[in-house]
């Protein structure tokens, strides 16, 4: 029996509804612009229609599945770390991961196995949304870090509970504010909210949410686990390739953003007066902005070559142009720049160079991590710089003092240990288990 919405959240769907197609259609060219640049657009694309195989719908109707909701490659990431938990409490259990873009849906296949089916997002509307649910049938849907409003009601009316894995920044925060009640009634339909600090529990409660639904699990982001590195051996290997010796210094910039690798190449130039075996390595966070990243540093003359062309010869700079290796990559460098900081708003996930034992330098615009790097930054246990010219003296300081180094990931790494078992508690709330 159909569970109906309450009167606020169908007000909301409405407008939200009439919002959307005006919204779809100004976003559609930039949004199949990114479709074709990074490719593999076709496969699998009517899944986007709500429209399934006959191998789909074999496979979705046997066993019991959850449905976890992702995004990019990020979201998958923490995805991919909740769904193994999940399997581990129940091996009974299937789960069908869904993904928005085709660099999250290719990181996601690579785990794809016997019980994780990968799917893409159908689009948000509400017969597509109720096809892909007549398909899947979750017991439960989870969604990380995003929402889709109308399958999160459509959910609800078939009493599917719904988890909510949420990132919040201030950005986020401050829009909601401003259509609180417009989005407060989405909100409210959610069953549990694992959040990350004590402090989110104010602050989506301040948008509508009953404190009773919310619960502080950590950031399973930042969830520590011994390992990784697994491929450093591989990785150093390549790098004698191209002529790097063992003890060179090395730059890395991760998950950079349009501008940075053109600032982190600077002053690479400039660092070899003093450091003159230092190697740099760029980590763009979109791989289809190859091209733009060699035209950017072209006029440098600096040797360039790519992490798919390695073939023997003397290099400056490895663009690495693949996904999925950068948590290994980190393992190699001396000092870490952290993407999306100096030149774009957002920051990527600081948490990996650190586990690496890395220290980290990013710039003043860390917004989705303020939680974490507000703890690094009041330690002193990371480096937070304002523009290009404090950037170099932070790198020439770094580069020539390793105590210092090993001091800041020391101080680093020990905020982050506070978030271990965070990928347990967050399962065990978006599942109402005892953790």
């Amino acid at each position: 029996m159909a569970t109906p919405l309450p009167a606020d959240a169908r007000r909301s769907l409405l407008i939200y509804n009439s919002l959307f197609p005006f919204a779809f259609v100004a976003l559609l060219p930039s949004y199949l612009l990114r479709m074709l640049r990074r490719g593999s657009y076709r496969e699998k694309f009517a899944q986007r229609l709500g429209r399934y195989s006959t191998e789909d719908r074999r496979r979705f109707a046997t066993g019991k599945w959850l449905w976890l909701h992702s995004i990019s490659v990020g979201e998958t990431l923490l995805a991919l770390k909740l769904a193994r938990q999940m399997r581990a409490l129940d091996p009974e259990t299937n789960i069908a991961l869904s993904v928005t873009t085709s660099t999250g849906f290719a990181v996601a296949r690579e785990a794809a196995c016997d019980w994780l089916e990968v799917i893409y997002n159908p689009l948000d509307l509400p017969w597509i949304v109720r096809a892909a649910l007549d398909v899947v049938k979750p017991q439960r849907l989870i969604f990380v870090e995003a929402i889709w409003p109308n399958l999160l009601a459509e959910a609800v009316c078939r009493g599917i509970p719904v988890g909510f894995v949420p990132r919040l920044s201030p950005r986020s925060e401050a829009r909601f504010r401003r259509a609180r009640s417009l989005a407060g009634p989405i909100f409210r339909l959610i069953d549990v909210l694992a959040v990350q600090e004590p402090e989110d529990v104010a602050r989506w409660g301040s948008l509508g949410v009953e404190k009773a639904r919310i619960c502080v699990t950590g950031n399973a982001k930042f969830d520590y686990t011994p390992g990784g590195g697994e491929r450093i051996e591989e990785f150093r290997a390549l790098l004698r390739r191209i002529g790097v010796p063992e003890d060179a210094p090395v730059l890395l910039g991760g998950s950079t953003f349009p501008g940075e690798e053109l600032i982190l190449a600077r002053l690479h130039c400039q660092l070899r007066e003093r450091f003159p075996n230092l190697f740099l390595i760029l980590v763009p966070r979109h791989v289809e902005r190859t091209p733009e990243v060699l035209a950017d540093l072209r006029p440098l003359g600096l040797r360039v070559t790519l992490r798919t062309e390695i073939a023997g010869e003397p290099a400056d700079v490895l663009v690495v142009n693949t996904t999925g290796e950068l948590r290994d990559w980190y393992h190699l460098a001396t000092v870490v720049f952290m993407g999306k900081s100096l030149t774009a708003h957002g920051g990527q996930n600081p948490v990996e160079p650190v586990l690496a034992g890395r220290p980290v330098v990013y710039g003043p615009y860390m917004e989705n991590f303020s939680a974490i790097v507000t703890r690094w930054r009041e330690a002193e246990a990371a480096v937070q710089v304002r523009d290009e010219s404090e950037l170099a003296a932070q790198f020439n300081d770094l580069l020539a003092n390793p105590e210092r180094r090993k001091t800041l990931a020391q101080r680093a790494r020990k905020i982050v240990a506070a978030h271990h078992g965070a990928t347990a508690r967050t399962v065990a709330a978006v599942l109402n288990r005892t953790a």
